[in-house]
């Protein structure tokens, strides 16, 4: 066998051991993903079974403890803090992305990246306390009690704001440079390009930022806990306290028994699910089958 017919060899070996790795590595993922629903349904099914997916829907109010099981103020608690997070979090991100790629001078770009950053590594709890005793008062001052949904919303819209920067920020600098140098030959203003051009360019991972950080704020437990009052209402209001399906979860668990815990897992389900749809969502949009 002569030498390059060997390395061909070796090489086809090492990729194939690669390969063979990597489906390995996917198969666990994917494993962990089953166990996990597993799990759920497993410890969800006692009070599924006695009572049904229904009543979480359809009865009086939450209090496990007489038999009363909605989860449905809980739930657009967690839809409401999540949809204004979102709102408000997703035009400032991209918006500080396109100012750092196209307006900001090189040096305040890279601070401003840094910082962005920063806020991205600081613990939930410190972002908690920080409303707690900083945002909450300033709230309870205009309209009381102070804890409520607009504190969810105002904390969340901080914590999930890097995560829709960074994203937008790196879809933006994978604009192909030609792209940019054909607008400009074509005498397009600046506002211009990044309308018509940058941003149909970058879409797809801009997008994906927008599913990204709407994980993140359906998932955020500890500052929502600190700061939105933890009363199970379907809020009228900005100034309303609320509890999320996340913070009923950490703030029930630890005494909770039998079918109130159960009913927990159904809880654990209900955000499965709401996570599942934005990685079906995600997966369209990265394939551009949406605004395509």
């Amino acid at each position: 066998m002569t030498s390059s017919h060997s390395n061909i060899l070796c090489r086809w070996q090492t990729d194939d051991l690669l390969c063979w790795l990597l489906r390995g590595l996917a198969a666990i993922a994917g494993l962990v993903v089953v166990v996990i629903v597993g799990f759920l349904i497993a410890e969800a099914l006692p009070v599924l079974s006695l009572i049904g997916l229904g009543r979480f829907f359809t009865d009086p109010s939450w209090h496990p403890a007489e038999g009363f099981y909605n989860l449905t103020p809980m739930l657009w608690g967690t839809l409401f803090a999540m949809a204004g997070s979102v709102l408000i979090a997703t035009p400032l991100g991209i918006l500080s992305a396109v100012f750092c790629h196209h307006y900001a001078p090189p040096a305040v770009a890279r601070s401003y990246r840094r910082l962005i950053e920063l806020l991205a590594g600081i613990p939930s709890v410190v972002y908690g306390f920080w409303g707690l005793v900083v945002l909450v008062p300033l709230i309870g001052d205009i309209h009381p009690p102070g804890p409520s949904l607009l504190a969810g919303i105002l904390i969340l819209t901080i914590m999930i704001l890097p995560t829709i920067t960074l994203m937008a920020d790196a879809s933006l600098a994978n604009v192909p440079q030609h792209y940019l140098r054909g607008a400009a030959a074509l005498g397009l203003p600046r506002w211009a390009t990044i309308r018509g051009v940058v941003f149909p360019a970058a879409k797809s991972g801009l997008f994906t930022g927008v599913i990204l950080e709407t994980g993140r704020a359906i998932g955020e437990t500890m500052a929502i806990l600190m700061v939105c009052g933890n009363v199970v209402q379907t809020p009228s209001s900005l100034f309303d306290p609320i509890r999320t399906l996340t913070a009923n979860i950490a703030l029930e668990m630890a005494y909770a028994l039998g079918d109130h815990r159960a009913a927990l897992f159904v809880s654990g389900l209900v955000l499965m699910a709401m996570i599942v749809g934005l990685a079906i969502a995600a997966e369209w949009i990265s394939r551009g089958r949406i605004y395509g």
